[in-house]
């Protein structure tokens, strides 16, 4: 486990871990199993610099603590979010939906995603008050990436190879089981009925992609599951503003 849990470190965030771990099915499928908990990890460290810096004042703590997760995560998700709104948006064959979502350069479609998404991060974290601010942030961020994790578990993937396919296609219905039920208690435990609601309404969000992605390319990519994780971000930040 302790393998998985390197290897999900090393694809979810860029924190530097210089340890060499091998790619395969097994432990790609327990890494499963870490996916909220290291949101929860991201979502601590994002929370230094609010912090130090909600005293100086309140808006420039919130635009530091998504810089924070950008830094983290070195862009990843948003990089999937871009790509997914480029393909998705084109209006194109199922081919060339692929192909544009593979291409490095970013697409008028992706650049207005990724724009939005910081800025109604933004915008809404600065709306949450101090008290519920680090709760807000780790349970937000797990249950994204717990969301990610429903949608590479029981989903399946429009490609036959790239990392994506290894994910989709790794058999990790019981460690996401054993997350689900390992987590669940302790953000009920913090957040109470509140955590059920993030949680299906990420759900239901990652069930309504998934068909989307089904039907416009047959299947799921890694940057679909990116865009899920940002998106679901957005969800638990406006639920935890709403709630609190």
């Amino acid at each position: 486990m302790i393998k998985s849990l390197i290897l999900t470190l090393q694809f979810l965030t860029r924190l530097p871990i210089p340890v060499s771990t091998e790619v395969d099915k097994k432990t790609l499928a327990r890494g499963t199993f870490f996916y909220p908990y290291i949101g929860v990890l991201i979502g601590s460290l994002s929370y230094i610099s609010y912090y130090l810096l909600y005293r100086v004042d309140n808006q420039i703590a919130a635009l530091f603590i998504v810089l924070s997760i950008i830094a983290i995560t070195g862009g990843f998700h948003l990089d999937g979010l871009s790509d997914t709104c480029d393909g998705f948006f084109s209006s194109r064959s199922r081919e060339r939906i692929i192909e544009i979502m593979k291409d490095s350069r970013v697409g008028v479609f992706g650049v207005i995603a990724v724009v939005f998404d910081i800025l109604i991060k933004f915008i809404v974290l600065s709306k949450i008050s101090y008290k519920y601010m680090f709760f807000t942030l780790i349970f937000s961020l797990a249950f994204a990436r717990l969301t990610a994790a429903f949608m590479f578990t029981f989903g399946k993937s429009a490609k036959k190879e790239g990392l994506g396919a290894q994910i989709t296609q790794n058999r990790s219905e019981f460690y996401y089981i054993l997350s689900v039920s390992s987590f669940m208690p302790i953000a009920f435990w913090f957040l109470g009925y509140v955590s059920l609601y993030i949680f299906f309404i990420d759900l239901a969000f990652a069930i309504l992609l998934m068909l989307k992605s089904y039907n416009t390319i047959d299947g799921l990519t890694g940057d679909i599951y990116g865009a899920c994780i940002e998106i679901c971000e957005i969800i638990g930040f406006f639920i935890m503003f709403l709630k609190f």
